[in-house]
């Protein structure tokens, strides 16, 4: 999630602001917080590459005005797939729906406009410790990234109930499909 605020902040500093218009932070999860996601780097290569995240964040470039198919692209730094990726090529490699994979693992997807996450967005890096507060892995040197007014709203964004946190909208598979294809 940090990695893609600090692409967006890259983008909102350093490209035409029509750019970051066009972005979307998308956090992938579900009720169980158990999401099954392929290709990507830590995965099994004899598995596809597959892993369960509790959660995953991704940038998706998408301009309407554009109407080539492969013009919507995804940024994921833990896919296999080329960086960036096109959203076809992505949702067919890493977003693959099975029908022999239980449903309870099926994604759901809380799309927000990258302006809204620069804005809104903060976390204390408090899932990145363990049970006792120790790192498991080294924190960014970089500090945390807050808002004037949170600390930490990090699981507001991995939750899917619009109810409980309304940042954004949430969607299913299809609806994300639908959204960015061409």
């Amino acid at each position: 999630e940090e990695n893609i605020w600090k692409l967006c902040e890259y983008i909102q500093q350093n490209e035409p602001v029509e750019l970051l218009k066009n972005c979307f932070v998308v956090f992938i999860s579900n009720d169980i917080e158990q999401v099954l996601l392929w290709a990507q780097k830590i995965g099994n290569p004899n598995q596809d590459y597959y892993v369960i995240w509790d959660y995953h964040v991704i940038l998706i470039y998408h301009n309407t005005d554009d109407d080539d198919d492969d013009s919507t692209i995804v940024f994921d730094y833990d896919t296999i797939l080329p960086f960036p990726c096109s959203f076809n090529d992505y949702q067919k490699n890493v977003l693959r729906h099975c029908d022999n994979i239980n449903a309870k693992y099926d994604c759901k997807f809380r799309v927000i406009m990258a302006e809204e996450y620069l804005r809104k967005f903060s976390s204390d890096r408090s899932r990145m410790k363990d049970s006792n507060g120790k790192f498991i892995k080294p924190p960014p040197e970089y500090p945390c990234i807050q808002t004037l007014t949170e600390t930490n709203n990090l699981n507001g964004f991995i939750t899917m109930d619009m109810e409980t946190f309304s940042i954004g909208q949430v969607m299913n598979l299809d609806q994300l499909r639908k959204k960015f294809s061409k």
